[in-house]
């Protein structure tokens, strides 16, 4: 039934870049929350609280599920057919995208969305990053498949 088969793998390069930007982010956040802890303004500090949380739980997110791809539901390869895109998670579960499929490509070339409606019309959607890819050929043909259609 499928065509193509493209099987991910780990961006451990993209993993310290996403480090890199995370942990400066969350530890200068956390400092200001102690700022303004016992500097006696407590709203400013849940307000950072909350900035520091956010940030530590999107990098957290962004490297256990598309970096390491260690999360039940990481994709873990995807299959392009003429009708469906199906995407294969860790947990072995299936989505296939079937309508409105569209690929979103970032400006600087190393990653790229894949957005569409499931079976029950739910719009699902999924990020996929250019180390994620055994080689550069996987990750342009991918591209190249959603441009031609």
């Amino acid at each position: 039934m499928s065509d193509t088969r493209f099987s991910l793998v780990q961006d451990r390069k993209g993993m310290m870049w996403d480090l890199l930007l995370y942990v400066p982010t969350v530890i200068a956040l956390l400092s200001m929350v102690a700022k303004f802890w016992y500097g006696g303004d407590v709203s400013l500090a849940y307000l950072f609280s909350f900035l520091a949380s956010f940030f530590f739980i999107a990098g957290a997110n962004r490297i256990l599920k598309t970096r390491l791809m260690l999360l039940p539901t990481a994709p873990i390869a995807i299959e392009i057919a003429e009708q469906v895109t199906r995407v294969i998670m860790r947990n072995g579960e299936n989505v296939e995208l079937v309508k409105d499929i569209r690929l979103y490509a970032d400006y600087s070339g190393r990653s790229f969305g894949l957005a569409g409606l499931d079976k029950l019309d739910q719009r699902l959607q999924f990020v996929f990053h250019k180390g994620q890819f055994s080689s550069i050929k996987d990750y342009q043909a991918v591209q190249e498949k959603y441009i031609a259609s």
